[in-house]
């Protein structure tokens, strides 16, 4: 079954479980994405009835019936009470399992047309039950736009392409060729794990960091995954705590910058430059991250050590107001 195809009867499922009413073809054909697309009558009707055929094979309990005895036009809706699952009793491990699932499926782009179908409904004049199945919205854990094609690619076993910024927001950004192994969800973040073709080794990749278009190059097939891989001890290790690796003390002005004081430890209260605040003391783990995390506070945080934490605090601050006398210019 094509994409396409997929899409119209998950639009038409949301379409006639979420109204009362018996929809009649046209009115369908006017509010589901998908079927506005056809070239004509005679195609609309032969589109439309090979889903409504695809829903009965597929066990979809779709009902055909009259609004009113005044009502001379057949219309379609799909008993929900026939159609819903009864109540699941699930264990821990199985509902986790369950949960993720939900996430993948939660994706932009089948929220997107969802929400679309139903608010064709309502615009029409529809009433729409406002139930589970209406409250449709795109889920925080699958709102990476290179979700879907990086699982299309390790389930056909291909090879991928894309660009990549490692370090965070302002580090560089990379091409890279990677041998799939599987996508893992860690700390509310997503990662690739796969070979590395460029580094020759394995390697964990935030989707989050992931930019442009994921392309899937070469055969379906030609990519091996290692027996007994542990995909999320990989992640688990790479994205894990790096060890502290010192310490630093900074000012942080009165009233401000609240995150900052939580994670750090108060060593007291202390004036820099004419303004009051206090001293806190930081684990320093990774200093590039400290850094940038600290810049964002601007005048309201001071480094008072180490001397490379606030050499590199202003090296961030000149390359802004750089950046930003160079925007004015052009």
């Amino acid at each position: 079954m094509s994409s396409a195809r997929a899409e119209r009867l998950v639009n038409l499922v949301l379409c006639l479980m979420s109204t009362r009413q018996y929809l009649s073809a046209e009115r369908i054909r006017s509010i589901v994405p998908g079927y506005a697309d056809g070239a004509g009558d005679e195609a609309f009707f032969r589109m439309f009835e090979r889903d409504k055929a695809e829903l009965r094979e597929l066990g979809v309990p779709l009902e055909t019936g009259h609004n009113s005895v005044f009502d001379t036009v057949e219309g379609y809706r799909i008993a929900r009470a026939d159609y819903e699952l009864g109540e699941i009793h699930l264990d821990p491990d199985e509902a986790t399992v369950v949960a993720l699932a939900g996430n993948l499926w939660d994706s932009p782009e089948l929220a997107g047309a969802a929400h679309g179908a139903l608010v064709k409904l309502r615009a029409a004049g529809v009433e729409v039950a406002e139930t589970p199945a209406a409250a449709i919205r795109p889920g925080a854990a699958a709102g990476e736009p290179a979700l879907a094609p990086l699982l299309g690619a390790v389930r056909t076993g291909r090879v991928v392409t894309f660009d990549h910024r490692r370090g965070g927001p302002a580090g560089e950004l990379v091409r890279r060729t990677v041998e799939p192994w599987g996508v893992v969800s860690f700390r509310g973040r997503w990662y690739l794990v796969g070979h590395d073709r460029d580094r020759d080794d394995v390697r964990c990749f935030r989707l989050s960091r992931v930019e442009g278009p994921v392309r899937a190059v070469g055969p379906e097939g030609a990519v091996t995954v290692p027996d007994g891989v542990d995909l999320r001890a990989l992640v688990r290790a790479s994205a894990g705590p790096q060890p502290v690796s010192g310490t630093a003390r900074v000012w942080v002005a009165a009233g401000r910058a609240a995150g900052l004081r939580r994670t750090g430890r108060e060593r007291g209260p202390r004036e820099h430059a004419g303004r009051p605040g206090v001293e806190i003391e930081l684990d320093l783990r990774d200093r590039g991250t400290v850094a940038r995390w600290l810049a964002g506070h601007g005048p309201d945080v001071a480094v008072l050590d180490p001397p490379e934490l606030a050499h590199a605090v202003r090296e961030l601050w000149e390359a802004a107001l750089g950046a930003a006398a160079r925007g004015a210019r052009t």
